[in-house]
Formats: C-alpha cells, structure tokens, sequence
C-alpha cells in the first residue's frame, strides 16, 4: 500500500515539475526573429554582417555617446542634490553653494600663488608682479571648483546615489587554453596583441602589475591579432607561441617573444623554444605545419568584428580600452567591472 502511494506521488511531483517547466518556457517572451537589411537574388544581408567593416568605426562612437551621458548624468545628479540642499535652508542653489562651500575657502597664499607662477613662468613670459592679481583670482577660481566637486561628492555618499549608467560592452570570448591567472577571476581582460607591436611589448610590465595586485579578482586571456601589413614577422610568432603551448609552455615563450622582438625569424624562434628546453623536433614540425594559422585569423576576425583597430586592444568584462595604458587606467576599468552587474566573457 504505501509502495503504491509512493509511485503515485512520484509521478504527481513529476508532472507538476513538468507542467512548472513548460509554462516558464511558454512564458518567455519570444525572440525577435533576425531581420535583413538587405537582399540580393534571394540571399539576405544581416546587421551583423557589417560589423567586421564597420565595428571598429562604430565603437569610438558608442564610447562617445556613453562619455557624453555620463557627464550629463554626473551634472543632473549634482544638481538635483544641490536643489534638494537648498530647498531645506530655503535658499536658491546659487546663494547655498555661495554660503555653504565658496564663503568657506580661503584665499590663495603669497607662497601657492609664487608656486603657481614659477609652474608656468615660460608660457607667462611677463614678471610676477605684473600677472601677481590675476594669478590668485585664478588660483581662487580653482579652489572654488575643486571644493565644489568635494561637495558634490559628499552629498553623494550622504544620498547613497547609485550610478546604473554602463559603458557599452561586447561579447568577446575567450581561449581557456591561453589565461594567465585565476581563470575563475570576476574579472576577465581579453587582451588582442601582435607580437611584434611594440606598444604590446610596452604594455606587459603593466599587465603583470595589474594581475599581481589581483591575484583573485583578475584574470588574463591572450588572443591573436596579429597586423601583417605593419609586422610580417607576428603571425609566425603566433603560430610558434601556440607550439610552445602544446608543450604546456605557452605565457613562458609569450614572455620572451615580447623581451626579444628582434628574433622573430625562424631562426629566432627556433632559439626561444631551444632556451625553454621544449622538444625542438616537436616544436619545429608544428611551425612548419601552419596547423594555426586557421585559428589566429579567426583570432584577428573576431578583434575585427569586435571594434579593434589596432593593437594591444582590451576587453575588461567587455568594455574596450586600447593601447599601451598606464596602470591606472587598467585599475579604473577593473574597479568599474568589479561594481558592475557580473557577466564575465565565456571561454571557447
């Protein structure tokens, strides 16, 4: 009887787990079906077919445009602080901001004044006591703003304003096969270099800082982007760097690509892979073979249909920053990620 009683409730749970699954999935809203934007003899032309040609265009200005609406939104929020601030004192925002923060600044110093002159006595060109009065009025002026933007950012913790405004991003995966650091970081850069870039070259010591301060946040993915037209000697290097990881030594001769950019013949190569002790037989017969040279154009493809131009070109969590940054300018990207809602690229 209760062997009974048990099947019957298995199969009721069965079917009421079956009846919830099929009308979440009836629920979902449909995906707009992919619409062309053009048709030759049949055939259709898709958005994204554009987007190897054109995605490197658009993407400076869709940086543009979210530049553009976050110093709108930065002014808006301020503003509206500042009205709600005034409004308690029932006072207008010109005469709160004139009694609450400039009434409070002092003037210029004899010395922060001369400092200032002496910083920019060249472009000056005149003796001090001819510009002294306009100097300190600048020197005022500027006080006023910073101590403005002080304010501002007081009111803003005091308000707990939470910015929801995100920087474009692209879906840009990654080789599982090619990560230096935790592969399970919550923050993912998806670099796209050419070995034989200089500015890629520059850019490492910085990549190594970034990762070393992370060691849990940060991750790094290297792919191809190899420019041919500018460096004729980077694709091989990219092939040799991908037999060097069949070898399980792949960020190993990375490194020493970059340290000798001047060995990038087969010559050259060959030698890298000799001071790694990696099997040269092995290794040059895998060079030889052009066995990846399919995927580093799929490499290059993909940077291209993702806005790279030019290279080194990064992608932290999919927002893209390109060139050879300083340090800074990584860390600002990493902290943005690590604020942002999570969704880091996937592996391939």
């Amino acid at each position: 009887m209760s062997t009974t009683f048990s099947k019957v409730s298995t199969l009721f749970l069965a079917c009421l787990i079956l009846t919830a699954i099929a009308h979440a999935q009836a629920s979902d809203p449909p995906k707009p079906a992919k619409e062309p934007i053009a048709m030759i003899a049949g055939q259709p032309i898709y958005d994204d077919d554009l987007l190897p040609s054109v995605a490197s265009q658009l993407m400076p200005l869709r940086k543009q445009e979210y530049e553009l609406k976050k110093k709108a939104l930065e002014n808006l929020i301020d503003q509206k602080l500042l009205e709600a601030e005034a409004k308690k004192k029932g006072v207008s925002t010109d005469k709160f901001l004139e009694q609450e923060v400039d009434a409070k600044v002092a003037d210029p110093t004899d010395a922060e004044v001369n400092a200032f002159y002496l910083a920019q006595k060249n472009q000056l060109n005149r003796p001090f006591d001819d510009v002294k009065a306009q100097l300190k009025t600048s020197l005022k002026q500027a006080k006023i703003q910073q101590a403005h933007q002080d304010f501002y950012g007081q009111l803003r913790k005091q308000s707990q304003v939470a910015v929801l405004l995100q920087p474009p991003k692209v879906e840009v995966s990654y080789d599982s096969a090619r990560v230096r650091g935790n592969p399970k970081a919550p923050v993912m850069i998806v670099e796209f270099s050419d070995f034989q870039c200089p500015y890629c070259s520059a850019v490492e010591p910085t990549l190594k800082n970034v990762l070393a301060k992370h060691p849990e946040q940060v991750a790094l993915a290297f792919r191809d982007l190899p420019v041919k037209q500018l460096h004729p000697q980077a694709e091989v290097a990219a092939e040799a760097a991908r037999c060097a990881g069949e070898q399980g030594k792949f960020w190993e001769y990375h490194d020493l690509l970059y340290s000798n950019q001047n060995k990038l013949d087969h010559a050259g190569l060959l030698e890298q892979a000799r001071s790694l002790k990696l099997d040269e037989k092995q290794f040059d017969s895998c060079l030889s073979s052009e066995k990846y040279k399919a995927q580093i154009q799929q490499d290059f493809q993909d940077g291209m249909r993702a806005g790279v131009s030019g290279t080194p070109g990064f992608f932290v969590n999919g927002t893209f920053i390109s060139g050879a940054l300083p340090e800074a300018s990584f860390e600002q990207a990493i902290q943005d990620a690590l604020s942002a809602p999570q969704k880091k690229p996937s592996a391939h």
